[in-house]
């Protein structure tokens, strides 16, 4: 109605518990489909470098994927994993990260130089040892720039769950446009942003404790 405030503060302060069981629904349907597309790219990412055939129908594949509607996916879904389930919702997450961590996995293992890959092979390093003492940290750089890139599109996508019963700050879309209430709409998109920036800023800060010689890299310009 004309006149009235945008933002109804006391609905907030008197939903505070609400909105953060939102938050936190959303954050885990959100979140742990990045890392589970973390844990299948790394393996996925160290094929594609030792068989390079495999590269371009593995990422053809998760492109087509990545372009599908997200709602027609879940849509899709619903007969096989439920109505308003979380599998619903993160199965096709995961498939959309693995679309964005795929590419920089196997960028950042192909990063490593091979005169490097033999003076660790020359020192005595098995194939294990050298991933996990030379390749997978001179991977880091890479795979936290596709996290970050994964973490806030994921973030972002998590909100239309809502439409199939799973959505966490996405209920609070549904709820202000039908109710023509717009507070819990803007309290939606503050929280959606607040949640993007803190994932973001955590993936920054673990990108400078793990590769702080990538952040020293680019500090000169190199």
């Amino acid at each position: 109605m004309d006149g009235e405030p945008l933002v109804r503060w006391n609905w907030i302060r008197d939903h505070l518990g609400y909105l953060w069981d939102l938050l936190r629904d959303h954050a885990v349907i959100s979140l742990v489909p990045v890392l589970l597309g973390l844990l299948i790219a790394l393996p996925l990412g160290l094929l594609c470098t030792r068989f390079p055939r495999l590269y371009q129908p593995l990422a053809a594949v998760f492109n087509v994927v990545y372009a599908l509607p997200s709602l027609a996916v879940f849509v899709v879904l619903i007969p096989y994993t439920g109505l308003a389930t979380q599998a619903t919702v993160m199965i096709p997450l995961t498939c959309y990260a693995l679309a964005v961590l795929l590419p920089t996995t196997v960028d950042g293992l192909r990063a490593v130089p091979e005169p490097v890959r033999q003076a660790a092979t020359a020192l005595g390093y098995g194939p294990w040892r050298r991933l996990a003492a030379v390749e997978l940290p001179a991977a880091v750089p890479y795979l936290m720039a596709g996290l970050r890139v994964a973490a806030v599109s994921s973030i972002s996508l998590a909100s239309v769950g809502a439409l199939v019963g799973r959505g966490g700050l996405g209920y609070l879309f549904i709820d202000g446009f039908q109710r023509t209430f717009p507070t819990p709409i803007v309290a939606g998109i503050v929280l959606v942003a607040v949640l993007a920036l803190v994932t973001d800023a955590v993936l920054l800060l673990a990108r400078r404790l793990l590769a702080p010689w990538a952040v020293r890299d680019q500090a000169v310009g190199r």
